[in-house]
């Protein structure tokens, strides 16, 4: 689980200092630097690279909120330049002499190439991955653009048009499994060699999953305002048989004025001049107390409004879902009878205040479903390098155009170095049934592993970080020191983090919640759905079904489960060794098995 570095406060006064705390993960330490950061007065902190503002984890008493397992925070990715913790590692030397070491030997090849055949490549791999290109261009624009029916769906669940739970679900589940079936169709329909149908899947299933969490948290959120409403009505009908409202507003106030005095705080006389309290309660919410005759007035008249637009709202269920009613006067009141010395009264008005903190977003935009159903919103989310819909992200306040051109040019090298091994190193050493198995493996490990390694940096390090500096972005966590790992299920944990977010909260965390799975049959099927999402991308780029990468990831759960062993996880080292020997044997194991069988 993610969660927010813990922040402690530096100078009570003035300009407010915060120093974030070395994280710890998993029983290690960060050595790194403090990072010192200037907070603003909308709760952002400043940088030198702009105003970045946080998402806060937050997590619910009466609910089962979902959305708190995945926070969003301003972080780099390791290899980020601007990363200053990875600028002050004592093994950044190595990413330099990695590179170095790299382009000398492309430069090698090129020259051996020309020596032996004239020219340095021949570019024939690049004639077939750029056939049909207009098509193929023209094919994912219509994929992308197909996730604007989202929006009048949302807006449908959002005025209650559309239960979520479970028509919208179901509706939601054929629409994209249609998805899918036309872009496979579409795919064998035109004949596209390898490179063109791998990519046109793989986008597909990352639009699919795009949809998927934007759909449904904002179906969820449609189950959280009803809630809201109905635990309003039952609020209404409490302090009716409390003696009214205006006599639960009085002992609300007293109660909260008995609290304050019990810890010596200055309280403000009923008679007195009107004036606010707010203090933190123990749950670190903040609470308003109104201690003068005429503002519990106005706060009965509000009530009185909230209450008599909620029985209207009760016969009509469009109303009611939208909300109506329920806006801040309903929640300014819930916090004055949070205090009430009835434990029924104070317990509904604080699930209210519970559910209603999550219709609404953290950060300083404060956007509170549904408004946030909007063109514009999806838009930025799909422009957005996540899978996990949040009503609010954590942004920056500029784009920096050295930055995009840094990771443009980067992005440009990798490929050709990526190009030069695939072509020079992996095409060339394709594996026939009649070749040798062992040396087909022993030929094809380095050159893949190359090839994975230039292949992550691409995705995750130029086009993830490009594409959050366009769209704001700050968390920019992509991945974790995967390279550590220990076993398989700490690689899949840290190499793919936004896939891997993804699968936390709408797969395992969901089953569990609805289905009350335990831990390792969720994790079976997390394991079982990403293994056909796997097998369904290598069926579609070697045009057979042959489930060797699908039974290689259910693999992976007993050799997890043997991985928590006492005397494994003691010999950090062993396990390190023996995951890198698993990743050098796996990719031209694969290769070979479904290319020469």
């Amino acid at each position: 689980m993610l969660s927010a570095p813990p922040l402690t406060q530096e100078k009570p006064s003035g300009t407010t200092k915060y120093k974030t705390s070395p994280s710890v993960r998993h029983g290690a330490q960060d050595t790194g630097p403090i990072v010192m950061t200037t907070r603003t007065e909308d709760g952002g902190f400043s940088t030198t690279e702009g105003t970045l503002h946080v998402s806060k984890p937050f997590r619910s008493r009466s609910t089962k909120k979902l959305r708190a397992m995945i926070t969003f925070e301003p972080r780099k990715t390791h290899f980020d330049t601007t990363n200053e913790t990875s600028g002050t590692n004592e093994f950044r030397g190595f990413f330099t002499l990695f590179w170095m070491s790299l382009f000398l030997f492309t430069v090698q090849t090129y020259v051996s190439s020309v020596e032996a055949n004239g020219y340095a490549l021949s570019f024939a791999f690049a004639t077939m991955f750029s056939r049909h290109a207009v098509t193929l261009a023209l094919s994912d624009l219509l994929l992308v653009s197909t996730t604007i029916l989202c929006v009048p769906f949302a807006k449908a669940i959002s005025k209650g048009w559309i239960d979520y739970y479970w028509t919208g679900a179901i509706l939601q589940h054929a629409f994209q499994t249609c998805v899918l079936l036309i872009t496979v169709t579409w795919t064998f329909h035109r004949q596209w060699p390898w490179v063109q149908s791998g990519f046109l899947t793989l986008h597909s299933l990352v639009m699919i999953m795009k949809m998927y969490s934007y759909i449904s948290v904002n179906g969820y959120l449609q189950s959280i305002s009803r809630r809201s409403i109905g635990v309003l009505a039952e609020l209404n009908s409490a302090t009716a048989r409390v003696g009214g409202l205006e006599q639960a507003l009085r002992d609300a106030m007293s109660k909260r004025a008995q609290a304050q005095a019990t810890a010596d705080t200055p309280v403000t006389d009923v008679t007195s001049t009107p004036m606010e309290m707010s203090t933190p309660d123990t749950e670190g919410v903040l609470m308003k107390s109104y201690t003068d005759a005429k503002t519990a007035a106005a706060l009965r008249q509000r009530l009185a409004a909230v209450s008599s637009s909620l029985d209207e709202n009760t016969k009509s269920e469009r109303g009611a879902v939208n909300g109506n009613g329920r806006g801040t006067d309903g929640v300014e009141i819930a916090h004055v009878l949070s205090y009430h010395p009835d434990e029924h009264v104070a317990g509904l008005a604080k699930e209210f205040l519970d559910l209603d903190s999550e219709l609404v977003s953290t950060g300083p935009e404060q956007v509170r479903w549904p408004d946030n159903v909007t063109y514009r919103n999806l838009a930025v989310y799909q422009l957005i390098p996540t899978l996990v819909y949040e009503l609010e992200y954590p942004r920056t306040d500029r784009i920096r155009p050295m930055y995009i051109f840094e990771k443009t040019v980067a992005f440009m090298g990798s490929f050709a170095l990526l190009y030069t091994v695939a072509e020079c190193f992996i095409i060339p050493l394709t594996p026939t049934p009649d070749q040798s198995f062992f040396r087909s493996l022993l030929d094809l490990a380095l050159p893949f592993m190359i090839a994975f390694l230039l292949l992550f940096y691409i995705i995750f390090e130029c086009i993830c970080n490009a594409f959050a500096e366009l769209s704001y972005f700050a968390d920019r966590l992509f991945y974790e020191d995967w390279w550590n790992s220990t076993s398989w299920e700490e690689f899949s944990r840290k190499w793919n983090k936004p896939v891997h977010s993804f699968l936390l909260r709408h797969v395992y965390a969901s089953t569990r919640a609805s289905y009350g799975l335990s831990r390792t049959t969720a994790m079976f099927v997390t394991f079982f759905l990403s293994a056909m999402a796997h097998e369904l991308v290598m069926a579609i780029v070697t045009k057979k079904i042959r489930m060797y990468l699908f039974l290689m990831q259910l693999v992976q759960i007993p050799l997890i489960l043997v991985s928590r062993a006492p005397v494994i996880q003691r010999n950090k080292l062993m396990g390190n060794v023996v995951f890198w020997l698993g990743l050098y044997a796996g990719f031209p194991l694969l290769c070979v098995a479904y290319v020469a069988y």
